[in-house]
C-alpha cells in the first residue's frame, strides 16, 4: 500500500511540473543591477526577490495569464503581462525609475499648487497610507505620530483636547479643511474629532507663523486637512474596526457621476463607545463615552478650460459624557452625581470657484455653524458660533515673479451664557494680502509677503513675511522663513480648564491681543545609495518670541486659574529632525525627534510652560512581505517630562510627569478582491498616567467640594477628611487613560 502511495505522489509531482514553469529575469535601474527587489505575481502568493546581480526566479508557476509586478521602495512599481505555457521558461526584465518622493504637489505653504521641493516654505505631507499604520477614529488621535505635533488632552473627564505644534498651545494652531479656516473657536476644542480619516487625501503641516496668508490664528503653525477629490476617490469604500474596549468605528462612502459634468463623493462616519471602564478605581470613567456621526459630501463640476468648481458640505453631531460611573442623563446639570455632558451640532460648507475670465482668479468661501449644549457638573455652558469666510485670489506669474494677490473677509459671531460674555460678540474683519516669489536664479528664490487686517476691536493689524530658498543641487534644499503673528484670545472657547473642576477663574484685566515674531531655518536632503536605498533628512531650528501671551497661571493660587496680560515675554525655541528611510530589505521607516524649550519670563522670573515636554520622539516602521501580502507596522511615540498643574505644596501627586511612551503594532493582510484585514495591539506597554501617582483626579469622591473647608481668605484648610488641602480637579492630565487593547478591522475598496 505504501509503495502505491509513493508512486502516486511521484506521478502527481511529474504531472504538476509538466504544467508548472519558471518566470525569470533581471531588474535594473539606470542600467545597473538592482538587488532585493520584490517580484511577484499579482493576486497570488508566488513571488521572489532579486539577488545581488538583480536576477530573480519564480518557480512552479502553473499555466495561465499573469501580471508580474516589480516593486522596490524608492522606485516606481512596474507591472507586465505574461502568459505561461508548459513548454518554456518565461523571461521578463524590468527597468525601474526612481519615484518622485518629495515631489508631491502641495498648496498650504503659498496658497498655490507647487511641488514640495520647489516650495520656499517647508511643508510636511502625510498621506492616507501613513494614517492607516495606526487606525484611529478621528484626525485628532491620528496626529500623535507626527513629529513636533502633539494632541493634548485637557480634561480627565470629557477628554477634549487641542493640538500643539512645537510646544505652543492649541489655540496657536490653525486647522483648515481644504484650505478653509473653519475649525476655530469652539471647534478647536470639540470639532477635531469629527473629521473621518477615510475621507482624507493627505494632511499638510506648516510649523511656524503663516498669518500673512491665513490670518491671525496661524501663529504657531497650521494643519490643512485635504479631503479626497471625487475624480480620484474610489467608487465604493468601507473601513470598519472595533477594539477590545468596545469601541466601534464605521466609515462608508461612494462616488457617483451625476449627469455628464458632475461627480459626487459621499462619505459617512459613525463612532460609538458605550462601555464605562474604571481601571484606576477612582469611580470616574477612564475614557469618555461617545456617540458621533459625521456625513460629508463633495461635488466636483467639469467646466470649460478645466476651470475649478467644487463645493462640499459636512454635518456633525456628537453626544459625549464622562464622570462618575453611576451617572446617567437624569443627573445632567445637577449636584448629586458629577458628570460632564456635551451635545455638539455642527454643519459646514466649503466652496472653490474659478472665475470665467482670462486671468486665474479663484473665489473661495466657507461657512460653519456650531451649537454646543454642555454641562460641567452643575455648571451649564451654552454656546453658539457662526463663521463666514470668503476670499478672492489672483494668481499672476510675470517673468521671474510669481505673484499672488488676495482680498478676504471673515465674519465671526459668538455667544455664550458665561459672565464674560455680556452680549454676543460679532465682528467682521476685512483683509488684503500680497505675495511675490522672485526667481533670483535657478538655485535662489525669495518670497515676500504681507497681510493687512482691520479689526474694529484692535484697529489695524500688519503681518509681514519673508522666505528664502537655496537649492544647490536637486537633492538639497535650504529654507529660511521669518514672520510675525497676531491673535485675539477667545478665552472660554479655547481654555477648557476655565470650565471644569473647582478652581475659580480670575481674569485680572482686559486681555490684549497676543503678538509674536518667528524665525525658522530648515534643511532637507534626499540621498540615494548604490544599493537602491533612499534616505530623506529634514531638519529645522526655530525661535518664536511673544511680546504678549495669555497663559493660564496655576501657580500663584492653587485654587485659582488666573488670566492676565504677560508682563514680560514668552519664548519657544528648539530643533527637530525627521528621517525617512526606504531600505532594500522592504522596510520603510520614518523617525523623528524634537527638542524644545518653552518658557515665560514675567517680572524677571523665568518659568517653564506647564504641560509642555522638553523632548519628543516618534517612529513608524513598516515591512511588507510580498509573497504573502502581509504588512507589519510598528508605530510609537515617546515624551519627556513636563510640568503638571498640582494643587499646592501638600498635593501628593508628582509635579512632573515621567518619560512615557505609547506604542502600537498592526498586521495587515491584502486579500484578493480588494479586501484588507488588519488587527493589532494599541498601547503595547500598557502605559497610563496613574502609574506612580496615588490618584489622578483630586477628590474624585467629592466632586462638588461639599466636604472641603476654607479659611477667610478662600484657602483650603487641611482636615482629617482632606489632609492634602485639595479641591476637585480633573485637569491633571498629560497622557491617554486607555490601557492595552486589541483591535480588528476590515477595509474594502472598489476602484
Amino acid at each position: 500500500m505504501k509503495t502505491i502511495k509513493l508512486v502516486l505522489v511521484l506521478y502527481l509531482l511529474i504531472i504538476s511540473n509538466s504544467f508548472a514553469q519558471k518566470i525569470t529575469g533581471k531588474v535594473t535601474a539606470k542600467g545597473d543591477a538592482l538587488p532585493y527587489v520584490n517580484v511577484y505575481l499579482k493576486n497570488t502568493t508566488k513571488g521572489a526577490s532579486t539577488n545581488e546581480s538583480g536576477a530573480f526566479i519564480i518557480k512552479n508557476v502553473p499555466k495561465g495569464s499573469y501580471s508580474v509586478v516589480a516593486s522596490f521602495t524608492g522606485y516606481k512599481s512596474v507591472e507586465k503581462k505574461v502568459v505561461v505555457n508548459s513548454d518554456k521558461t518565461i523571461v521578463v526584465n524590468f527597468e525601474l525609475e526612481e519615484s518622485e518622493a518629495l515631489d508631491e504637489v502641495i498648496v498650504t505653504g503659498t496658497l498655490k499648487a507647487v511641488k514640495r521641493l520647489e516650495s520656499p516654505v517647508p511643508v510636511e505631507v502625510y498621506s492616507a497610507t501613513f494614517f492607516k499604520k495606526n487606525p484611529t477614529p478621528n484626525i485628532f488621535e491620528a496626529l500623535q505620530n507626527v513629529n513636533g505635533v502633539r494632541p493634548q488632552l485637557n480634561c480627565n473627564v470629557c477628554n477634549t483636547g487641542d493640538i500643539h505644534i512645537n510646544g505652543l498651545e492649541g489655540p496657536y494652531t490653525l486647522v483648515l479643511i481644504d484650505g478653509m479656516p473653519i475649525v476655530s473657536g469652539l471647534s478647536t476644542v470639540y470639532g477635531l474629532s469629527g473629521i473621518p480619516n477615510s475621507l482624507i487625501e493627505r494632511v499638510e503641516i506648516v510649523k511656524g507663523p503663516a498669518s500673512s496668508l491665513y490670518g491671525s490664528e496661524a501663529v504657531g503653525g497650521l494643519i490643512n486637512v485635504i479631503t479626497k477629490q471625487p475624480d480620484n476617490a474610489p467608487r465604493f469604500f468601507v473601513d470598519n474596526f472595533v477594539s477590545g474596549w468596545g469601541e466601534a468605528n464605521f466609515d462608508l462612502g461612494f462616488k457617483v457621476r451625476v449627469g455628464k459634468k458632475a461627480t459626487l463623493l459621499l462619505g459617512t462616519n459613525y463612532y460609538t463607545y458605550s462601555n464605562p471602564i474604571d481601571n484606576n478605581n477612582d469611580n470616574f470613567t477612564d475614557v469618555t463615552l461617545q456617540d458621533r456621526i459625521s456625513v460629508f459630501q463633495k461635488w466636483d463640476f467639469k467646466r470649460k478650460n478645466n476651470r475649478l468648481f467644487s463645493i462640499a458640505g459636512r454635518y456633525f453631531y456628537e453626544d459625549r459624557w464622562g464622570g462618575e460611573m453611576q451617572w446617567n442623563k437624569s443627573f445632567r446639570g445637577g449636584d448629586q452625581v458629577y458628570g460632564e455632558s456635551i451635545y455638539t451640532s455642527r454643519y459646514e460648507l466649503i466652496g472653490n470657484y474659478q472665475l470665467p475670465i482670462h486671468e486665474k482668479v479663484n473665489l473661495q468661501f466657507s461657512y460653519s455653524d456650531h451649537d454646543q449644549n454642555s454641562v460641567y457638573g452643575d455648571t451649564p455652558y451654552l454656546a453658539q458660533q457662526r463663521i463666514g469666510f470668503g476670499q478672492l485670489i489672483w494668481d499672476k506669474p510675470v517673468k521671474n515673479h510669481d505673484l499672488l494677490f488676495g482680498l478676504a473677509t471673515r465674519y465671526n459671531f459668538y455667544n455664550d451664557n458665561t459672565p464674560a460674555t455680556e452680549k454676543a460678540n460679532e465682528v467682521t474683519i476685512p483683509s488684503i494680502f500680497a505675495q511675490d516669489e522672485i526667481v533670483l536664479s535657478k538655485k535662489h528664490h525669495l518670497l515676500l509677503g504681507a497681510r493687512y487686517d482691520y479689526d474694529k476691536r484692535h484697529g489695524s493689524i500688519f503681518t509681514p513675511r519673508v522666505a528664502y530658498r537655496f537649492k544647490p543641487t536637486k537633492h538639497d534644499i535650504l529654507r529660511l522663513n521669518a514672520g510675525t503673528g497676531f491673535r485675539v484670545v477667545n478665552l472660554f472657547t479655547e481654555e477648557h480648564a476655565a470650565l471644569t473642576g473647582a478652581r475659580d477663574v480670575i481674569i485680572e484685566e482686559a486681555l490684549d491681543p497676543e503678538q509674536s515674531y518667528n524665525v525658522n531655518l530648515n534643511y532637507l536632503k534626499k540621498l540615494y545609495t548604490k544599493g537602491g536605498q533612499l534616505f530623506i533628512f529634514d531638519a529645522s531650528v526655530w525661535y518664536t518670541y511673544f511680546t504678549n501671551a495669555i497663559i493660564p497661571d496655576y501657580d500663584t493660587n492653587p485654587n485659582q486659574i488666573i488670566y492676565d496680560n504677560l508682563n514680560g515675554n514668552s519664548v519657544s525655541k528648539g530643533a527637530s529632525i525627521n528621517v525617512e528611510a526606504i531600505l532594500s530589505t522592504g522596510i520603510k521607516a520614518r523617525l523623528g525627534a524634537t527638542f524644545q524649550d518653552v518658557s515665560q519670563t514675567e517680572n524677571g522670573t523665568k518659568t517653564q510652560q506647564i504641560l509642555t515636554e522638553r523632548f519628543t520622539g516618534v517612529w513608524s516602521l513598516s515591512y511588507k512581505h510580498y509573497p504573502t501580502n502581509l504588512t507589519l507596522d510598528y508605530t510609537g511615540n515617546i515624551y519627556g517630562p513636563m510640568r503638571l498643574p498640582t494643587l499646592g505644596a501638600l498635593d501628593p501627586r508628582s509635579s512632573r510627569s515621567p518619560t512615557w511612551s505609547i506604542q502600537n503594532i498592526q498586521l495587515t493582510y491584502n486579500a484578493p478582491a480588494n479586501f484588507e484585514f488588519y488587527c493589532g495591539v494599541k498601547n503595547l506597554l500598557n502605559w497610563t498616567p496613574n502609574k506612580g501617582n496615588p490618584f489622578i483626579i483630586a477628590r474624585s469622591h467629592d466632586p462638588f467640594d461639599k466636604d472641603v473647608d476654607f479659611d477667610n481668605q478662600g484657602n483650603v484648610i487641611p482636615t482629617q477628611d482632606n489632609p492634602y488641602a485639595l479641591t476637585f480637579d480633573p485637569t491633571y492630565v498629560y497622557a491617554p487613560n486607555q490601557n492595552r487593547r486589541l483591535f480588528f478591522g476590515l477595509r474594502y475598496t472598489l476602484r
